[in-house]
């Protein structure tokens, strides 16, 4: 990630959290009091986020200390330490629910990731995300994609040009669209084409796209209709799918398999951040 970028964002997201003041925390506690809490994982799953709780609270107050002791990527179990953090009272209340929210989102991402790379094994298909990401949050969702060991799709509307069912009906047809596309863009920029159809996807072809997706199309359809798609064409499917049904789709021979619910719908790993004085556990902050 850009640490630049990373910065601007979750200054970004303590100003919505903190306003001017933490009032709880600066109604009990004064700047010198200081102690620790560490982030613990309560189910087992790929961690995410070093950088979030390096930086974030570093940003919160320069003079707080963070150990981060895994490493983006790395599965961790129930029960296990991920950080821990000494510094102000006030700074520590402060910074942990809007690192918390981020470390979880994002360890959430990796761990869908990463299972559905898994049930791809054995096949030449790749898992790869989608657009369907929380405004502001495309940059660490994306990263946390790659963290679980899938790929990213396009970044925006301005990397790719991909031509969905309404761009082409816009346009007046597939061919339509490639051409006016290809016309703007030029020989650089790679073109893709969503398809539903047979013959859909015969239009695709013949327009010369570089990509095609098979969107909402069932297992049989794609293997029935891969042959009809030249080599040097990269196939990508898309629509419905979900753990439970990836394998069968990897099993087709399509080489990508995009999927929107590693972002729009995963669900956070639970960690929790909790207190601990002279080596006990007094409680846990929700």
């Amino acid at each position: 990630m850009n640490g630049i970028k990373l910065d601007e964002a979750l200054k970004a997201f303590f100003i919505e959290d903190i306003g001017d003041r933490d009032v709880s925390g600066e109604s009990i506690f004064s700047e010198k009091e200081t102690g620790s809490f560490s982030f613990f994982a309560k189910e087992a799953g790929i961690f995410c986020g070093k950088m979030i709780i390096e930086r974030g609270f570093r940003l919160i107050d320069e003079h707080v200390s963070v150990h981060v002791l895994k490493a983006d990527g790395e599965r961790v179990e129930e029960g296990e330490c991920l950080a821990k953090i000494d510094g102000s009272y006030r700074s520590l209340l402060a910074g942990e629910r809007v690192i918390l929210n981020l470390v979880q989102r994002m360890s959430g991402i990796a761990t869908a990731a990463a299972a559905a790379v898994k049930e791809t094994g054995g096949t030449e298909a790749k898992i790869c995300d989608t657009r369907k990401t929380v405004p502001g949050l495309r940059m660490l969702e994306k990263y946390a994609v790659r963290t679980g060991g899938a790929y990213n799709h396009r970044t925006g509307l301005y990397d790719a040009v991909m031509l969905k069912d309404n761009h082409i009906a816009f346009a007046g047809g597939i061919k339509q669209a490639v051409e006016k596309a290809r016309n703007a863009c030029g020989h650089t920029m790679k073109i893709e084409v969503e398809i539903e159809t047979k013959e859909q996807l015969q239009e695709a072809v013949e327009s010369g796209a570089d990509i095609i997706m098979f969107d909402n199309c069932t297992p049989a359809d794609i293997t029935a209709w891969l042959p009809l798609v030249p080599a040097h064409i990269a196939t990508e499917a898309s629509g419905g799918i979900t753990l439970q049904n990836i394998r069968d789709y990897a099993l087709t021979g399509i080489g990508w398999i995009s999927l929107g619910a590693l972002t729009h719908s995963v669900k956070a790993l639970d960690i929790s951040a909790r207190v601990e004085m002279k080596g006990a556990v007094l409680h846990g902050i929700n």
